[in-house]
């Protein structure tokens, strides 16, 4: 077994990895509180892996009230260095149907209710997302859900909402015009924040319907995209596999270096507490 640990937030349906042999379960202490459950600790396809189920056993925390910081601190904490974030999407492109796979590059952010830096009063950073997904991590991901069978969709734009509630018509279609490719409710908070902790991340995007832009589709319903995504749920434990198995070597990317030089505040007017707790974060640039 590797000594990297490979992260893996499962979102909408995947609240555990069915090959995974665990070694251990742990409840991760954080400056911010609880992660939103235990990381499952264990090995898969020979490699360390820490699954986090990203709204809890049994999805009891909705996507507004997710830790994100929590859960990307437990994931740096334990010595993770990339994060595969599996979600469930609704597709805003006719190409990209519901079953298939899509690999965002680029997010739009229209969420207003998180925090979704780690610099926040006594500490001042500024990192660039200009490209917000590890490139070679979502290469890495797309093979492996071609390989899976998967109908894959490499690039394109996440757009993410606050929710709960799925779009209006109106706004479905106002996103279509930005040139969206899929819609979701939590992948941009947790890639601003693996950024920021110098993590790998790409998202394993699922799409389990049209939104409700479709011409001719019935407009979204919690039950047509549950009876989807249950069909999604074993085509990504196939395709987590396969990847993790592909990812036993080191880091050549740049996303380990992300925050190098972000932190603009005066190193002497930042309180020892916040040195302290986010040590683990950026460590000698503190």
């Amino acid at each position: 077994m590797t000594d990297k640990i490979i992260g893996v937030i499962g979102g909408s349906g995947l609240y555990q990895m069915k090959e995974l042999t665990v070694v251990d379960t742990v409840a991760v202490k954080t400056p911010y509180g609880p992660p939103s459950d235990r990381l499952i600790i264990g090995e898969l396809a020979g490699t360390r892996l820490a699954f986090l189920p990203r709204h809890g056993i049994g999805h009891p925390i909705p996507p507004s009230e997710i830790n994100f910081r929590a859960n990307i601190f437990a994931m740096k904490k334990i010595g993770a260095e990339r994060i595969i974030s599996v979600s469930a999407v609704g597709s805003m492109k006719e190409e990209i149907r519901p079953g298939h796979i899509a690999i965002p590059d680029q997010f739009i952010d229209r969420t207003f209710r998180r925090i979704s830096t780690f610099f926040t009063s006594g500490i001042v950073g500024h990192v660039s997302l200009a490209d917000p997904v590890c490139p070679e991590l979502a290469r890495t991901v797309a093979e492996a859900g071609r390989k899976a069978g998967a109908q894959v969709h490499e690039g394109g734009t996440y757009i993410c909402i606050e929710g709960p509630q799925f779009s209006t018509r109106a706004e479905s279609n106002l996103y279509r015009q930005w040139g969206v490719d899929v819609i979701g409710m939590t992948n941009v908070t947790e890639a601003k924040l693996a950024r920021e902790a110098g993590l790998c991340y790409a998202t394993v995007a699922l799409a389990t319907d049209y939104d409700c832009w479709h011409v001719g589709e019935e407009a979204v319903t919690l039950e047509a995209v549950m009876e989807i995504m249950h069909k999604n749920v074993e085509l990504a434990q196939t395709l987590v596999k396969q990847a993790v198995a592909n990812l036993k070597g080191g880091r050549s990317c740049k996303c380990g270096e992300a925050a190098r030089h972000a932190i603009v505040t005066d190193r002497k007017l930042i309180p020892k507490a916040i040195k302290k707790e986010l040590e683990i974060l950026f460590g000698n640039d503190l």
